[in-house]
Parts: C-alpha cells; structure tokens; sequence
C-alpha cells in the first residue's frame, strides 16, 4: 500500500508528528522497533501535563489516542533502508516488507555512548543523568557530580548547583582558566582534576566515587553528556545533511522541519542539538505539519 506519508521512530517525535496527520485524515504509516531512547528512565519529568509518569506510559496513551484514527496504520519492526525522492519513496523494513509514501517523516531518535568507566552505564537513567532540566529536581540538595566528556561541560556544571552542592570532575578534559575559575567560584562549584575511574554503589544508587589518586568522594547523582549518534541509516541513505552538535551530528534542517532532502522531514533528538521530551515532541507537531502542508501547497 502506498501512504502519504511514512513516520520512522514511534517516540515522543514520531507520534507527534502521526497526530497531525491523522487529524489532517492522511492515509499515514508509523513504523517503531520498540527501543525508546528513554528506556532506561522511569519517569519524565518537565513534559506538561506528563510530569512525572512513565515514558512508557505516555507511549501506549499516545498509541491508544492515535488507533482511533482510521487513516492510521502501524508496523513494530525495524526499518532498514530508504530510497526514492519525492513523491516516491520507499521503506524496506527488516522483515522484507516494502512501503511507498510520497513523504517521509524521520524521528528515530540517537544512541548514547558513555564514558568508559566502571558503574556509569549500569546506572544511566536512573542515577547517572544527562539533563538538569528532566531530573535536576528529583535530586534537589542532594551531593552532585559533573562528569566532563565535551568542551560544554563546565556550562552544565555552572547550571547544578540551583538543584544541589556540585562538584566539577574535569576529568582532564577542562582546562580550567582564571575566567572560569572565577565563574566556578561565584557558583560554589568544588573542582576535582583527579579522573573518577569508578561509580560505586548498592544498586542503580550512587554512593560514591572512586578517583584515580586513591580517594573516595561521596555522591548521589553525576551528570554527564555522552557522545550521540543516529540509531538508523536511513537519512544517510537518503542523502541528508548533518551538522556537528556539541554531543554528536544532528540533521541540517529548513522551514518547517525539511532536512535537506524535498519530501523528508526530521524530528527528535536525531533532529535537534538539545534533547529534551518536550522539545521533541513541538518538533514531532512541526514535522507533521511540514509534510502536510508539503503535499497541498
């Protein structure tokens, strides 16, 4: 069957986009593996109207709201490849199937790589955090940590310490010069050059950390930002253009969502050099509208 439009990616991004359409009474397909960036986090927090529940949770309300759509269809699987232009494209899934849409809508979101160290990955999402803004107030007067992995990284930590007493670990990524000495200083920020080369504690709980001289600080929640990439192949595939972000290559987008392909529009993380749910789900709405009205005007 050919669709009007094809969104890849079933998060906050995808949906939103699929709402706009459906309600546009666009014949539409929205195809989604079931691996949510966002897994690993039991709630999201920020997102109005949603504070605080499950993003698992918001995912199946969204589905259960946009099943009520007849112009609506659903495939779980993983789509592998992307070809065609405009007003032809096609989607071949991991099962063989093949799916015709004259637009493509791609919010599928990035993979997290962390930094190499003992305890950290085990722990992502829960007590090792990327965003102040989704999880900063869960972890209010608590001892914070700041695990630089970019050049940004003494922006987070300035950004902590409203939420708690922070520590910068510089981990010999940051040079810290008298200017930001100074700016570190006004926010009481504590500096530690000594690499954490461990997280320790009972569970998904942080309770300490161990430095590379020997010492052990106590800590209840780091923050770090890990390197990104797209999860999938298919805006290569396609031929978009991708910027350098401070975490990783996001999609090059115009007016309305438009990557750099006519007919192929982006949203999400995979989409947006600041990842956010809310931010995701205002560019799912653009790109929805972006391929509609790309298919009247």
């Amino acid at each position: 069957m050919s669709y009007d439009v094809i969104i890849v990616g079933g998060g906050f991004a995808g949906m939103s986009a699929a709402m706009q359409l459906a309600r546009a009474r666009r014949p539409i397909l929205l195809v989604d593996a079931g691996l949510p960036r966002n897994r690993f986090a039991e709630a999201s927090h920020g997102f109005l109207g949603q504070d605080g529940a499950a993003p698992a949770a918001i995912m199946r309300e969204a589905l259960r709201q946009l099943s009520a759509y007849p112009s609506v269809d659903f495939v779980h699987g993983q789509a592998t490849l992307a070809s065609g232009e405009r007003d032809r494209f096609e989607v071949r899934l991991e099962d063989g199937a093949v799916h015709a849409a004259r637009r493509l809508v791609l919010a599928t979101g990035v993979a997290d790589t962390l930094p190499d160290i003992p305890g950290l990955a085990d722990r992502w999402g829960q007590s090792v955090m990327h965003c102040p803004y989704c999880h900063g107030y869960e972890v209010r007067d608590r001892r914070i940590g700041v695990l630089a992995s970019h050049p940004k990284s003494a922006h987070q930590a300035l950004m902590l310490p409203d939420w708690g007493p922070t520590t910068f670990f510089t981990q010999g990524e940051i040079e810290i010069d008298p200017d930001l000495a100074r700016q570190l200083a006004a926010r009481s920020v504590a500096v530690e050059t000594s690499p954490i080369i461990e997280v320790l504690g009972e569970g998904l709980a942080i309770a300490a950390v161990r430095l590379a001289d020997g010492r052990v600080l106590a800590l209840e929640a780091l923050f770090t930002a890990p390197q990104t990439a797209p999860t999938s192949p298919l805006a290569a595939q396609l031929g978009c253009v991708f910027e350098d972000g401070m975490t990783g290559p996001h999609l090059k987008l115009e007016t309305g969502q438009q990557t750099t392909v006519p007919g192929v529009y982006g949203a999400g993380d995979m989409a947006s050099p600041m990842h956010n749910a809310t931010l995701a789900s205002a560019a799912g709405v653009m790109a929805g509208i972006g391929a509609h009205q790309s298919l009247i005007f």
